[in-house]
This record gives C-alpha cells, structure tokens and sequence, in this order.
C-alpha cells in the first residue's frame, strides 16, 4: 500500500548514511517531543499547549534553546532564566530515542524504508511507556490503546511488518497478535491475583492511616485508588484501634473498602458519602496485582505491531529481564520481596530485543 512513498530507488537516490544522520536528528527531535509525553500525560496535561517551559519559573523556552542534544549540554542542565536544573533524564530521551531511530534504518533500511520509519515509530512508544512507567507506574491510554490503533493501521498499510504480502494478511496478523498479546497477560494476571492477591503490610505503631477521595495515604506512601482496585472483588481491610469520621469516632473497628462499598464495623456505607475518613493502626491488607490492566494493553499494542510470535518472545526476555532487575534490588537492599514494582518496561525490552535481533536469536536457540 505504501510501495510508491517508500519505494527503494527514490530512497538510494541519496547515499545511505546520508539517510542514516536523517533518522539520527529526527530521531533527537522525537525524542524532545517524547519528554512533553513523559512529564506531562501522567498529570492530565496537554501534549500541545502551553508551548515548553520551565517547570519552575514558567519561562517559555525560545526555539533556540530548544534545539534537542545540543540546548541541554550548553546550558550545562540548567534553566537558562531561573538556573533550576533539568533533569538529565531529557538529554537521555533525546539520545536514546536518536540512537533507536539509527538503529533501526541501519537494520531495516537496506531492506525497506517503510520498515524502518515504522520500527522507529514502534520504539518511540516504547521509550515514552518505559519513563512513564517508571516514574508513575502507569501506561496512559494515549500509548497503549492509541498504539492498538497505530498498530492496526500500520499493518493495513505496510503488511511486511507480518511478514504478510497482502494487507488483508497484514490486519488478520495485527489482531491476532492484539488477542494474543492482550490473552495471555490477562490470564497472567487472573493467576497472579489467585496466588499474590492479598498483600499484608505490617505498619509502625499506631500509624495513621488516611483514606482521601482518591487515594490512600499510608506512612510515606500515596496509593491511588485506581491502582489497587482492577476488579470488584479487590478490597482493603484493617483493623482500625480508633476511625474518625468527619461526623463520629469509632474504637477497635474492622474497615473493609471496596469500589462500591465501605463496611465499619457492622454498618455498610457509600464510599462516595464517606470523602474522608482517618485510622490508626499498624497493619493493612491491600489488594494486588501481578501485572496492572496497563501491562494488558501495553502487550496488546506490542502484539498489534509486531505479531502473535513477538508477543511470547517479549513476555519470555521481559520475565528474565524483570526477574534478573528484581532479584539484584533486593540483594542490594533496594526493596522487598512483596514490594510492588514497574513491569512495562521489561516488556518494552523484550520487544525492542524482537525488533533487533529476535528471529535471529529464535534461530538460535532452535538450532541449539
């Protein structure tokens, strides 16, 4: 569908690598765009408006200030109006996604242009759900089910990315890998809630335990509410030695939360009447997870671009990768067994190692 925008003898017009420095500098501009995506779609702010600033003293940055790679290094990492740092993890976005967009039109440039534009486009998603998930511990909707769409309409217009040569064969694979993607990590994480669902925290001594309309507040720690209850069998409980409502006060109480219900005691109430409530205690049980419903859709996304076979080899490196991260942290005293941690970007590992070196390294381990 798109043979004559990417058909090869327009693009060997020009020397390779003369492409190769293109796809470097696009990719250092992707990568600036990428940092708006990473601060601000967690916080529910517009990728478009305000133009960038600084976070600090609202400066609106000029063109010239803003050039990717370039600007952060002359400025020695801080605002040029304010002197507040910037973070070093924008310069890191900018190189990496402009080393990813080399790599791949070094890799699949020879072979097809369209390939590689797609690839690199695939990877950008990758890099922007990997920061955000690490920061947040979330995947926002605009990368997962905008990548399902992406994805889809990717694998119409350029079937190759299936090794298909119709785009009725390229579709038929996007969805398939969608499902597939989308399957196993839904029942990964049904199974994870029958064997880790229940996570007891043992608090400091009469810790005060705050329940907000949003979220929960523990000692050093607000949860989301949207983070622990993926179901409605999910609930938080404790034993409170005394609750305070905004109208009464309870002594030796069990609370119970769900999405559509509060029990104190024997009395059941709305949550939505109940906008705040405080506990002490020194010790909770907390709904969790195996993975969140974000890895869900994260995996359909990877599976719509990238097929139903990229989709088991991601989950196999992003459980070695997740596992091997895991297991140092806790040797280094990082954190806990049960502690909860970011999963998305193992799994963007595991499919960036697909798009790079997976069939070969398939091969592989088959001829072994």
């Amino acid at each position: 569908m798109l043979t004559p925008t990417f058909d090869p003898h327009y693009w060997a017009g020009v020397p390779f690598h003369f492409w190769s420095a293109v796809f470097f500098v696009l990719g250092a501009i992707v990568g600036s765009f990428l940092n708006v995506c990473i601060y601000r779609m967690p916080l529910g702010e517009s990728i478009v408006s305000p133009p960038s600033h600084c976070p600090n003293c609202k400066y609106i940055i000029p063109w010239y200030l803003n050039i990717p790679l370039v600007t952060w290094v002359y400025l020695r990492g801080r605002c040029r109006n304010c002197g507040a740092p910037i973070a070093a993890r924008y310069f890191l976005v900018e190189l990496l996604t402009a080393v990813v967009f080399l790599g791949c039109w070094l890799e699949y440039g020879p072979v097809s242009a369209g390939l590689s534009v797609v690839y690199a486009l695939f990877m950008a998603g990758l890099i922007a759900a990997t920061f955000i998930d690490v920061e947040h511990l979330i995947i926002p909707d605009e990368i997962t089910i905008g990548g399902m769409v992406v994805g889809f309409i990717c694998s119409f217009f350029l079937p190759a990315l299936h090794e298909q040569a119709s785009a009725l064969g390229g579709i038929k694979q996007s969805l398939i890998g969608m499902g597939v993607g989308a399957g196993v990590i839904y029942a990964i994480v049904r199974a994870g809630k029958l064997w880790l669902g229940r996570h007891k925290i043992a608090l400091p001594a009469s810790s005060r335990v705050v329940f907000t309309e949003s979220a929960l507040v523990l000692p050093g720690e607000v949860i989301p509410y949207e983070n622990l209850f993926y179901r409605g069998s999910d609930a938080i409980s404790l034993q409170a030695r005394t609750l305070e409502l905004v109208d009464r006060c309870y002594r030796e109480v069990p609370i119970r939360l769900t999405q559509t219900s509060l029990e104190i005691g024997g009395e059941k109430w709305n949550p939505e009447d109940v906008p705040h409530l405080e506990a002490v205690t020194d010790r909770i049980v907390l709904p969790r997870e195996a993975m969140g419903a974000g890895d869900t859709k994260f995996m359909a996304a990877i599976g719509a671009f990238l097929g139903w076979k990229a989709v088991f080899f991601s989950i196999f490196v992003s459980s070695l990768a997740g596992s091997a991260f895991g297991v140092g942290l806790i040797l280094l005293g990082r954190r806990e067994w049960s502690s909860q941690v970011y999963y998305g970007p193992f799994l963007a590992i595991g499919a960036a190692v697909w798009v790079f070196w997976g069939e070969a390294m398939v091969r592989f381990w088959f001829g072994l």
